[in-house]
């Protein structure tokens, strides 16, 4: 049986697809704009299947010509992502959760030669999330680290009721680490791959996201 907390949009055919795999084409990622894009594109499907778990409210709608009964959101959630390369899966979902209010991090990984892997994180603006439904966006779920300290930094500011983390591409570490690290998390991946490399990065992954859609860091 596979575990109900963990929901992978290519797992089964769909437009996710095309999207993940031109994320990873190195003929299309010369295009900053359509990385950009496709980013976006999965976090609005991300977006989407979200919001069928997530608590609804009956309401009566008035038309020019009649009421109607329809579903509605009880709350909207939070959503929060890790600075830069977090943007556009965050955009995607914000085009859906249109009314939702925003938390950023900056965090990132410093990448010293020989040594464990660190990270640091010196931004951090939150809106209140006691009681809330959050989302949190980050891209490439890597080892896991930056987003469990993330998400650690962001319980200052209250301890949400219910979490969902969502990125366009993982790996098995990554995903066991943060299952580990916040078990009452609901996982939302576009594609699981296969491992993390001797650098701690994604294969096959599709390489630095950040530096795909804004340009290399110097």
């Amino acid at each position: 049986m596979g575990n109900p907390n963990l929901h992978i949009l290519t797992a089964t055919p769909s437009l996710a697809n095309h999207f993940v795999a031109e994320l990873r084409e190195v003929t299309v990622q010369g295009d900053s704009l359509r990385f950009r894009r496709n980013l976006e594109r999965l976090g609005e499907l991300l977006a989407y299947e979200i919001s069928k778990t997530l608590p609804y409210t009956t309401a009566t709608i008035k038309s020019p010509l009649a009421e109607s009964q329809t579903m509605l959101l009880e709350e909207q959630p939070v959503l929060a992502t890790i600075l830069r390369a977090g943007l556009p899966l965050y955009q995607g979902m914000l085009s859906y959760f249109d009314k939702a209010y925003s938390t950023f991090v900056g965090a990132y990984r410093v990448e010293e030669a020989h040594s464990e892997l660190q990270i640091n994180m010196e931004y951090l603006a939150s809106t209140n999330l006691h009681d809330k439904i959050l989302i949190l966006a980050d891209p490439m779920l890597a080892t896991g680290r930056s987003l469990v300290k993330s998400y650690q930094g962001m319980l200052r500011h209250g301890k949400p009721k219910q979490v969902h983390i969502a990125a366009a591409i993982a790996s098995p570490e990554g995903v066991a680490h943060v299952q580990q690290e916040i078990p009452e998390a609901h996982v939302w991946l576009g594609a699981l791959d296969e491992r993390l490399n001797e650098n701690f990065y994604i294969v096959p992954g599709l390489g630095d996201a950040g530096d795909l859609a804004f340009g290399p860091k110097v």
